[in-house]
């Protein structure tokens, strides 16, 4: 029997006091434990590959289309909302490291008409050849020269024009291989920053010089006529302008058209027109366009020389009017 009684015949658990009731040998044995399983590790390979699909994800998200160009072909512009750097760490924020850096993307432009001829620069933006420059450079040619930092010669043809905004896009034939510039982003800019230009003054190709942004959205008019675009004064003034209702470099005639442009003090001459205005990571932020030359310099050494009144066409105005430029506007 497992129970009793004491003798004044209240019942006694015979268990009571103990830690643990006693078992029994007939039940089953509570199951053996079993620990849970150590959760897999990822494939090395998946995590590698959703790390660089998160990077290329990170690139667009930032609007940086630099590294895009070479995953989408050669012929896409390279262009960037953000700053992309161009120039290498060890030489960053330098004149010498922007001009190594960009000077492969400016090109000399030697355009010929019934008006005359005229010398320019322009920006290489695709590895085929397309190349942008001022409408007033190429404005009227019938025959197109490009020379490229490393001396090699192209014939090129007219894609498209804006001569509202004194842009246009031309095309060498059979070239490839070209280093494409990088189109920049030109909303941010303060006074103050530093900029390099890139051209080919009076036919000094590769000229480089250097300044800041001295204004922003200054009011620039210019020629619209082909005549006054080809036309190339004695005295070598350069292309015609009007500012503050004054006019600089000659008569502007009566067809102008006006644009929002930056001002530079980076030191630019005649021949310097289509060329590139950079940041110092070697993106281009503007295309020169107007600068003031002294009248008479040619005969007066006292008024000799750049007096830092520059003009560069913002690039996001180029990059606005690209697609037009390339569906073949005549404007």
């Amino acid at each position: 029997m497992t129970e009793s009684f004491h003798r004044s015949g209240e019942y006694q658990n015979p268990y009571e006091g103990q830690q643990q009731a006693p078992v029994n040998p007939e039940w089953p044995p509570p199951p053996a434990y079993t620990p849970a399983p150590a959760p897999k590790k990822r494939n090395r390979g998946t995590v590698a590959l959703l790390a660089a699909v998160a990077i290329v994800a990170a690139a667009i998200g930032g609007g940086t289309a630099y590294g895009i160009q070479e995953l989408t072909g050669n012929d896409t512009v390279a262009t960037s909302s953000t700053s992309t750097n161009v120039v290498p760490s060890s030489q960053k924020g330098t004149v010498a490291g922007v001009a190594k850096a960009v000077s492969p993307s400016i090109v000399e432009i030697s355009a010929d008409s019934n008006a005359g001829s005229s010398t320019g620069s322009g920006v290489i933006i695709t590895s085929d050849g397309e190349i942008v420059t001022n409408n007033h450079v190429v404005s009227g040619a019938s025959q197109i020269k490009v020379t490229t930092n490393d001396g090699k010669s192209y014939s090129a043809k007219v894609v498209g024009t804006d001569s509202k905004k004194d842009l246009a896009l031309i095309k060498l034939e059979n070239a490839s291989g070209l280093k494409a510039a990088t189109l920049g982003d030109s909303s941010g800019l303060q006074v103050g920053d530093q900029v390099v230009a890139i051209g080919s003054p009076e036919g000094l190709s590769g000229t480089v010089t250097s300044g800041i942004i001295s204004a922003l959205d200054r009011d620039v008019t210019v020629p619209t006529d082909e005549d006054q675009g080809q036309q190339q004064s004695p005295q070598g003034d350069g292309w015609p302008f009007e500012f503050g209702g004054r006019q600089f470099n000659g008569d502007t005639g009566s067809d102008t058209t006006t644009y929002k442009a930056l001002q530079t003090d980076a030191s630019l001459n005649p021949g310097n027109s289509g060329g590139a205005l950079i940041d110092m990571n070697g993106n281009i932020i503007g295309i020169n366009s107007a600068m003031y030359s002294p009248a008479g310099a040619a005969s007066s050494s006292s008024d000799a020389g750049s007096v830092g009144l520059g003009f560069a066409i913002p690039v996001n105005t180029v990059k606005a009017d690209l697609a037009k430029l390339r569906a073949g506007a005549t404007d």
